[in-house]
């Protein structure tokens, strides 16, 4: 078994292609759960009790209703898990597994879901308070704002990664993350391409902008947002360097490779990369990192 280095000098397991996971945890129940409550719902609404159907009740909970107009703060999220047709669902759900899950496997799942929600969240409330500024008020479905999120932290994580337009066209990262948001700015600013939610998609593609910059440190707040993120999302496993003062912490090292009397375990190799799929390389020991570095030196 071969294992790989990629960004950030994290480490990931091959899956059956040879990859990294190509259904990480959090990908998978994000599209099990949309595609089983698309379903659901388009089941139940064939449905009538009394004579009422069952579906405007189903909206009425569900959808994202315009501020005081049905509006509840549950919609906020039960929005992202709703959406308007197969076609609506196909699309986002494809977006969502081609971007996101080279985000979760560098991330670790934890980090991408608060992201994710967060992203879903932020597109949520804009559409809530600006949309109505550039047009009529109407009920909201759809995770394309939380993919719009993922989109913008794609483009700056992997700028120069192609994309391949229609399977064809190879066009970089950055330049296509730039021209989407542009399209969709414009269409959202003169009203063209009625019956979407362009300041939703606008607004979850901001607030991955900002998660991004505080996160990368160029602007301030990250310890504020990793404590609250520890507060809603919190790690199953405390990072055993945590614990350390400030000043026992060192430069990274490098270290060469022994003899055969150190070959490495396949085992705790797996258990290693799997800490990485979970909480991120981050949370590795030093140990932890050198048996990496010495795995992929022989592998080299």
């Amino acid at each position: 078994m071969s294992y790989y280095r990629y960004q950030n000098s994290s480490y990931y397991r091959p899956s059956l292609f040879g990859g990294f996971r190509f259904f990480p945890p959090v990908i998978k129940y994000l599209l099990v759960s949309n595609v089983v409550i698309y379903f659901l719902a388009s089941f139940f609404a064939e449905f009538s009790i009394r004579g009422a159907g069952i579906d405007p009740i189903i909206e009425k909970i569900l959808f994202l209703f315009p501020l005081g107009n049905g509006f509840e703060p549950w919609q906020l999220v039960t929005y992202m898990f709703m959406h308007g047709g197969f076609t609506h669902l196909l699309f986002n759900m494809l977006a969502l597994w081609m971007f996101g899950m080279q985000l979760e496997n560098d991330w670790g799942s934890k980090k991408f879901l608060w992201y994710y929600m967060l992203c879903g969240i932020g597109a949520g409330i804009s559409n809530l308070l600006v949309g109505p500024l550039f047009g009529p008020a109407a009920p909201t479905v759809g995770a394309s704002g939380a993919i719009y999120g993922i989109l913008i932290a794609f483009g700056m994580m992997y700028p120069d990664q192609p994309i391949f337009i229609y399977f064809l066209l190879p066009i970089r990262a950055r330049y296509f993350i730039i021209l989407y948001i542009a399209l969709e700015l414009w269409q959202g600013v003169t009203g063209t391409a009625q019956g979407i939610a362009h300041f939703a998609h606008l607004g979850g593609a901001a607030v991955g902008l900002i998660y991004m910059l505080i996160d990368g440190g160029f602007i301030p707040g990250r310890h504020l947002f990793e404590r609250t993120r520890e507060r809603f999302v919190p790690r199953e496993h405390v990072s055993e360097y945590a614990n350390h003062r400030h000043d026992e912490v060192t430069d990274a090292k490098f270290y060469d490779i022994h003899g055969d009397d150190n070959r490495i375990d396949q085992e705790r190799i797996d258990q290693i990369l799997d800490k990485i799929s979970q909480n991120g390389y981050q949370s590795l020991t030093e140990d932890e990192k050198r048996i990496l570095f010495d795995a992929s030196k022989k592998l080299n």
